[in-house]
């Protein structure tokens, strides 16, 4: 799939400006990994700010592509995507500015005005993103892009990023079993936080890159996978397409569409689980022995799903080949059959 210069040009403008924003953001806070030595929680201040970064350009990029491939409701869904381009510089933003100032953008309950006025801009902007995507993933159900594999992967993607989100509104006090308490900011100044990502532990000490949760469960795994589902899915049809090129049987819409239907139901499951085992206040690294079984019988079912698909289209394969060599072969005694019947013609035709 070729992507040009004029294919870019007619992408959402809003959202391409907000990943033009992000892309800078990830190079300011790359830099800031290796020339800032502040921390938070034993973790670079610009940490954060990078990894936000990274997801909205990858995520706010697909929506730049994808809302101008929306042939209903053209003039409501560009101002969705503007929203969604709003909500996401005033939330990554304020992400931002807070590693800026060395201290916390999220669950901060300080008296300070500035995190007080920020909090509540940050929260409002959150409900915007889930909006706007809940009302793309909405409008997807109504309308089809390119074939039955791309159209079933959107939606999937969409949907599951929705649930992603939805998700993320569980990350409150409520699961975490810190509760309040006061740390320190990267100055060494006490800062009270209210919440936390973990649940049945407090942030802190976890997982390089990501942090997520060494000790207990962490709803940020589950909201990442589901968050990024759609470029996973949008990856498989791609390759399938490719594939397709090549592989006979692969060339049929419907197989393709099914064998993307088997990586939604695949990766769907790992979603639904990783939250499970979140919930549970079960770190992600550690799982027990009901995740393994839910993992290694979600596999079992996705690879017989996949090996059914793969068997049936390579039967099918055979008997249209079966039948276009019987066609073929019917066609040809059918022209020597003719062609006899004009050679016994000429014999047996009067002569003057």
């Amino acid at each position: 799939m070729s992507l040009s210069h004029a294919d870019v040009r007619s992408w959402h403008q809003p959202l391409m400006i907000m990943v033009a924003a992000m892309s800078a953001l990830v190079v300011v806070a790359g830099v800031g990994l290796f020339v800032d030595g502040r921390e938070l929680m034993h973790q670079s201040v610009w940490a954060k700010p990078l990894k936000f970064g990274v997801s909205f350009v990858m995520y706010g990029a697909t929506l730049a592509w994808l809302i101008p491939q929306l042939r209903r409701a053209r003039r409501t869904m560009w101002a969705v995507g503007t929203l969604f381009a709003v909500a996401g510089l005033i939330d990554v933003g304020f992400i931002a500015v807070q590693a800026a100032r060395g201290t916390y953008s999220h669950f901060n309950a300080s008296t300070d005005t500035f995190d007080q006025i920020g909090q509540r801009i940050f929260q409002t902007g959150v409900f915007g993103l889930f909006g706007a995507s809940l009302v793309v993933a909405v409008m997807l159900l109504f309308q089809r892009i390119g074939d039955a594999a791309l159209t079933w992967s959107l939606r999937a993607g969409l949907g599951l990023a929705v649930l992603g989100m939805a998700l993320a509104s569980f990350i409150t006090g409520s699961t975490s079993s810190a509760g309040p308490r006061t740390v320190e900011d990267a100055y060494g100044n006490p800062v009270p936080l209210v919440g936390g990502h973990g649940v049945g532990t407090p942030d802190g000490g976890g997982m390089p890159i990501t942090n997520w949760s060494t000790t207990g469960g962490d709803l940020r795994a589950p909201h990442f996978i589901s968050l990024h589902s759609i470029q996973m899915f949008v990856l498989t049809v791609l390759v399938l397409t490719f594939l397709g090129a090549r592989i006979g049987w692969l060339r049929r819409e419907r197989v393709r569409a099914q064998l993307a239907g088997v990586v939604i139901f695949g990766y769907s499951a790992v979603f639904a689980i990783t939250a499970w085992q979140a919930l549970r206040g079960q770190s992600l690294i550690h799982p027990d022995a009901a995740t393994w079984t839910a993992l290694a019988a979600a596999a079992v079912v996705t690879a017989l799903l996949a090996a059914l698909v793969v068997m049936v289209a390579h039967r099918n394969q055979r008997a249209l080949r079966a039948e276009a060599a019987r066609r073929s072969e019917q066609a040809r005694r059918e022209r020597a059959a003719r062609h006899d019947e004009r050679a016994l013609g000429s014999k047996t035709a009067p002569t003057g």
